[in-house]
């Protein structure tokens, strides 16, 4: 389920007209990087990976739509940051990679 929703996320970040190709392979890198730090995290915490995973596309989808709902997008990052506010000091690399993922997505022209 988890690779489904990053598989998803992967699949609009290619296909969306919205987004310039520089920041979609910028986008993709970090999805990559976010991809391993998830699955790393899922062998010992699923459900926290899964909401992780789940954030992440629907922010991901909300950034890339045609008709953006800024309520809506700020919602579904709210949720994605505080999905890993507990892994600061477990998982820094994971918390850093979201941090950077929301930057990006907000600057996409919400």
């Amino acid at each position: 389920m988890i690779q489904d929703r990053l598989d998803k996320i992967e699949e609009r970040l290619k296909q969306s007209q919205a987004v310039k190709e520089t920041d979609k392979a910028e986008l993709l890198n970090l999805l990559k990087t976010l991809r391993a730090e998830v699955t790393d995290l899922s062998k010992t915490r699923h459900e926290q990976a899964e909401s992780i995973a789940g954030f992440a596309e629907l922010s991901a989808r909300e950034a890339t739509r045609s008709e953006k709902s800024p309520a809506l997008f700020n919602i579904s990052i709210e949720g994605l940051t505080s999905s890993v506010q507990e892994f600061e000091v477990s998982h820094p690399q994971l918390v850093e990679i979201i941090n950077r993922f929301c930057t990006m997505l907000s600057n996409l022209g919400i």
